[in-house]
């Protein structure tokens, strides 16, 4: 697998598990409405984006490794050929 096709494969991985357990899933459950606009539920609004915005920008730094030094996908249909331990991966506990 080469670094183009690892890309689009973990793209494609990328919208399918984080966007259907993160997006789609509360879409489908809440249709994104609340009920009640008060200001303690707009400061939690935007405490929750920040937190969605840091998460997001380590997931995707985290898949670009994947890409990048593994050359491959976090799928395991698509596993990389080398291990990638740098980046969040390097606070991985060894045995």
């Amino acid at each position: 697998m080469g670094k183009a096709t690892a890309a689009i494969g973990s793209s494609a991985f990328f919208l399918l598990a984080p966007g259907v357990v993160a997006g789609l899933m509360p879409w489908w459950l809440t249709g994104w409405q609340a009920k009640q606009l008060q200001p303690v539920v707009v400061v939690l609004r935007v405490v929750g984006v920040m937190l969605i915005v840091a998460g997001g920008a380590v997931l995707v730094h985290a898949f670009a490794r994947f890409v990048v030094e593994g050359v491959g996908t976090p799928a395991p249909i698509a596993p990389t050929r080398r291990l990638v331990i740098d980046g969040p991966y390097r606070y991985v506990r060894t045995a």
